[in-house]
């Protein structure tokens, strides 16, 4: 499918602590001659919110998002299946038989994560980049369960010169993040992500990949309290290296 334009959601992780991230999908989206959009007016699509069981906070935030993403003929993309695979699915409950119903339907029928978008929309899987590096991948559960992807990042990750993938021992399994999970339930939290962090370790992996930036978080705070030899990296940024 050609794509000439689309708009550009940056979610608030992204936004406050990863903005290369957002840099580096705006480099991938260039260099497939698709012209960016950005609408510095966005904000958080209320996913917090919601998953607090504050759904009219939820709701007033997804009504900024759906106006901030007006354009009826341009895919909205996001390095966040976590964010988007929300949009996808929960706006039904915020919004159905609202006076929004069909603007959401709409934005939820438009919006994707960057993987799938790349994958699945245009058809590419190769971006000329390299990384050599080993690097072990971590499915995030709201890629997995709520937006549906799996071999979207793998068959990015395997078209990069010198990366090898090595696949972790129980990598559909949870890291704790959660949300305010991590918050609400520490210790368990926090024994997930060793967990994660030690399959991760066994591989031999010097990188933990994935598309959610919350996850990766997570996992480098683990890593950074207990001094570890592995790093993390979003998709997009290993995706965006070496050209």
């Amino acid at each position: 499918m050609k794509v000439k334009e689309v708009d550009l959601f940056i979610p608030c992780f992204i936004d406050q602590i990863y903005p290369q991230t957002a840099m580096n999908m705006v480099k991938i989206l260039e260099k497939l001659d698709i012209e960016v959009h950005y609408n510095p007016n966005q904000t958080c699509c209320g996913q917090i919110a919601f998953n607090s069981g504050q759904w009219d906070k939820a709701k007033q935030l997804g009504e900024k998002f759906i106006k901030d993403f007006d354009n009826q003929e341009r895919i909205v993309v996001g390095p966040s299946a976590s964010c988007t695979g929300f949009v996808r699915n929960s706006y039904n409950e915020l919004f159905h038989n609202t006076g929004l119903h069909l603007e959401s339907k709409s934005l939820q029928g438009r919006i994707y994560e960057i993987s799938d978008f790349l994958v699945n929309v245009l058809g590419v899987t190769d971006l000329g980049a390299t990384f050599e590096h080993k690097i072990t991948y971590h499915d995030s559960c709201a890629a997995q369960r709520e937006y549906g992807i799996k071999e979207e990042p793998r068959k990015l990750l395997k078209k990069v010169k010198g990366l090898e993938l090595i696949e972790m021992k129980d990598t559909h399994v949870c890291c704790g993040f959660g949300g305010t999970f991590a918050v609400k339930f520490e210790p368990i939290s926090t024994a997930m992500a060793d967990q994660k962090v030690h399959n991760a370790l066994e591989t031999g992996a010097e990188y933990i990949v994935s598309t959610d930036s919350s996850c990766l978080m997570h996992q480098y705070g683990y890593i950074k309290k207990h001094n570890l030899p592995i790093k993390v990296m979003h998709l997009v940024d290993v995706l965006a290296s070496g050209w």
